[in-house]
């Protein structure tokens, strides 16, 4: 008689239900991990472009910090680095200090600002690696825990055949699948988020090293 995968999960050991449950509830957060960092990282590297766009063009650096300090606007990224660098740009040079000491406190507070936007384009991924790399093992027990309930069964059974073992095997071999099922995505989507992330942060480096050519010019020349 076949049995459907929530008969077989009905009729495991409590020790694998709980390895089951554990899984799923895993893969079901890894996913709401997935897509909120997929709107994250998508949202700031959109913001990325339009803002290096609009800094390019003619519209002059005040300008750019006005907007950026406009009420309901959120400053991420590049945007971010901009307004905390510029900021600290004019409350400096207004007190007369020299420039290499303006440009060092400038740079000094940008790197801190990147380091702070690296955290978030990050966050919640070490998560997702996580769920990766132990999501397979905790299956696996919950296999190898099933399968030594169905021998420990068998030995008291007076006749030893595949129809009186398969059941037990099958619900444990579910643990394994749904381990894997947990893995896969999050695994994928870590490797893909990292990946995002590092070449976000490295654009984001190197729009702070051209803004701080543009400050040193302009304080150049004042």
């Amino acid at each position: 008689m076949e049995l459907s995968i929530l008969e077989l999960f009905l009729n495991a050991s409590i020790v694998v239900k709980s390895v089951i449950i554990l899984l799923l509830l895993a893969s079901i957060i890894s996913w709401m991990v997935i897509f909120e960092r997929w709107l994250y990282i998508n949202k700031v590297s959109q913001e990325f472009l339009a803002f290096e766009s609009r800094f390019w063009s003619d519209s002059g650096l005040e300008a750019l910090l006005a907007e950026s300090q406009e009420e309901g606007h959120q400053t991420i990224g590049a945007e971010y680095l901009f307004q905390i660098g510029f900021l600290d740009y004019k409350r400096l040079k207004n007190e007369n200090i020299d420039s290499e000491t303006i440009m060092s406190s400038v740079q000094r507070n940008m790197r801190a600002a990147l380091s702070k936007e690296q955290t978030l384009l990050e966050k919640h991924l070490p998560f997702l690696a996580t769920v990766a790399s132990v999501s397979p093992y905790i299956g696996l027990f919950g296999t190898v825990w099933g399968i030594m309930n169905s021998f420990r069964g068998l030995a008291g059974s007076s006749q030893a055949t595949l129809s009186a073992v398969a059941p037990g095997i099958s619900e444990a071999l579910i643990a394994t699948a749904i381990g894997l099922f947990a893995a896969i995505p999050a695994l994928i989507a870590y490797n893909k988020f990292i990946s995002e992330s590092d070449s976000l942060v490295s654009s984001m480096e190197g729009f702070k090293e051209e803004f701080s050519a543009v400050l040193h010019r302009d304080i150049q020349t004042k």
